[in-house]
C-alpha cells in the first residue's frame, strides 16, 4: 500500500459549501423519513467501530466526503483517514476508520460508500492512463460529461488521479463545436463574434475534424483547437502543420488502449469523456466489529 499522510495531499478539496449541498442531497435521498431498518433493530445507546476496507486495487478519493456524511447524520461519530486520497490501495487495505454511535454509522454507511466508491472509481481510471502516457509529453483532462450535480466532485478526483481540468461550465471558456460552427455559418464568423463577445481574457478554443479548418481556425486567431476524432497520424500531421501558433488537444474515444499513441502525436492535451461516465466504481466495504450497549 503506497500510504501518503492524509495532511499532505495536494490537490484542493472543493468548497465545503458545495460538498455540505450535495451531501445533504444525498442523504435526504436514503433516508427519507428514517432508517427503518436500524432504527428498530440497533438501540439508541449502542457504540460501534469498524474499518472501511479496499476491495480491489485502486486510487482512494473521496475521504473528506465521506467525513462529512458520516458526521451529518452524527456529529459524535469520529471518521479518521488512514490514507490520504491520491493514495495507491491493494484488497484488504484499510483506508479509514470509524467509531461512534452505531445507528449514525449503519444510517450514513451506504452514501459515504456511493461517494467513496465512485470518486475512487475516477481517480484510478485516471491514474491508469496517467501512468500509460507518463514521459510522452501530453497532459490527460477531463471533459464536461459528468454526472449530472456531481461535476466538482469528479473534478475533483480526476486531479487526485493525475489529471488536469478542461473548463468547469459553458461560463468558464468558450469551445467552439461543430454545431455553433453550422449556426454561426463557418469557423472564423464563429469566433470573430466569440471575441467580440467574450474579451481578450477569455480562451477561445475550436474544435476541428480535418486540416483544411485547423488551418482557418489558426488564421482566425484561435488560442486553442480541439483535433476531434483523429487518428494518431492524422495527429501528428496537424501538430507539424500549426508548428506552435496555436495550443493542441486532442479528443475523440481515447481509451487507456489508445492513450500512449494520442500522447506521442506531439499534442499538448487530450481529453477522456470516460473518466467521469465510464469509471468502473472502486469496490469498498464498511466492516464493523461487535456493538456494545
Amino acid at each position: 500500500m503506497d500510504i501518503t499522510n492524509p495532511s499532505e495531499s495536494k490537490v484542493l478539496v472543493p468548497p465545503r459549501h458545495i460538498i455540505d449541498e450535495l451531501v445533504q442531497r444525498a442523504l435526504a435521498e436514503d433516508i427519507g423519513f428514517g432508517d427503518l431498518t436500524s432504527d428498530a433493530i440497533v438501540g439508541r445507546d449502542a457504540l460501534a467501530s469498524g474499518r472501511i476496507l479496499a476491495r480491489a486495487s485502486g486510487v482512494v478519493a473521496g475521504l473528506p466526503v465521506a467525513k462529512v456524511v458520516f458526521q451529518s447524520v452524527d456529529p459524535g461519530i469520529l471518521f479518521e483517514p488512514q490514507v490520504a486520497d491520491g493514495a495507491r490501495v491493494a484488497n484488504g487495505d484499510c483506508i479509514a476508520t470509524i467509531e461512534g454511535p452505531a445507528r449514525g454509522i449503519l444510517t450514513a454507511e451506504r452514501v459515504a460508500l456511493n461517494f467513496l466508491q465512485q470518486l475512487s472509481g475516477v481517480a484510478t481510471l485516471t491514474r491508469e492512463i496517467v501512468d500509460v502516457i507518463d514521459g510522452a509529453g501530453a497532459q490527460l483532462l477531463d471533459t464536461r460529461k459528468t454526472v449530472p450535480g456531481l461535476r466538482a466532485l469528479q473534478r475533483y478526483a480526476e486531479r487526485v488521479g493525475g489529471g488536469a481540468n478542461h473548463r468547469f461550465n459553458l461560463f468558464d471558456g468558450a469551445l467552439i463545436k461543430e454545431n455553433h460552427i453550422t449556426v454561426a455559418g463557418g469557423i472564423t464568423a464563429a469566433v470573430e463574434r466569440a471575441r467580440i463577445a467574450t474579451g481578450p481574457m477569455t480562451v477561445i478554443e475550436v474544435e476541428v475534424e480535418t486540416l483544411e479548418q485547423l488551418d482557418e481556425a489558426i488564421a482566425a486567431g484561435a488560442d486553442m483547437i480541439l483535433l476531434d476524432n483523429m487518428t494518431p497520424d492524422q495527429l501528428r500531421k496537424a501538430v507539424s502543420q500549426a508548428a506552435g501558433q496555436v495550443t493542441l488537444e486532442a479528443s475523440g474515444d481515447i481509451s487507456r488502449e489508445t492513450a500512449r499513441a494520442v500522447a506521442e502525436t506531439g499534442v499538448d492535451y487530450f481529453s477522456s469523456g470516460a473518466l467521469t461516465h465510464s469509471a468502473r466504481a472502486l469496490n469498498l466495504s464498511l466492516l464493523l466489529n461487535p456493538v456494545s450497549e
